[in-house]
């Protein structure tokens, strides 16, 4: 009987981490684009890597708009690297109409973004935890 719990408890230590959150999941705030529109992004895990859908877009006023990008994965492929840092992942930016190859910084309830397409690199602003 004691195999037995001392099996199941090694198991357990083992798979649990796999199955524990990330901190970066959740809703983020994104910085507001050129026109002053932003953005709510659901992130969470798609595999084994972390993704981010566009849920709610806001105008410049703060009020809800209706975007047909709704919906529309804005990250893939985010891979943690240790120490608050992800990288390895790509976001769109609606707003530009571009793909960049992404780097993402978790301190706390603030993410920092940035991102580079064909060596033009762009800081993404500093996104806010929604919840």
């Amino acid at each position: 009987m004691n195999k037995v719990a001392v099996t199941l408890a090694l198991v357990f230590a083992l798979v649990t981490p796999a199955f524990a959150a990330d901190l970066l999941e959740g809703v983020w705030k994104t910085k507001p684009d050129d026109n002053g529109e932003y953005g709510y992004v659901r992130i969470g895990p798609c595999g084994e890597k972390l993704c981010g859908v566009l849920v709610q877009a806001f105008d410049s006023s703060g009020k809800g708009l209706q975007s047909r990008n709704i919906g529309k994965k804005i990250i893939w492929g985010m891979e943690p690297q240790g120490d608050g840092a992800y990288g390895e992942g790509k976001i769109w930016a609606p707003d530009r109409g571009k793909t960049y190859k992404s780097k993402l910084e978790l301190s706390g309830n603030e993410l920092a973004v940035s991102g580079c397409v064909f060596g033009i690199c762009r800081d993404g602003g500093t996104w806010t935890r929604v919840k």
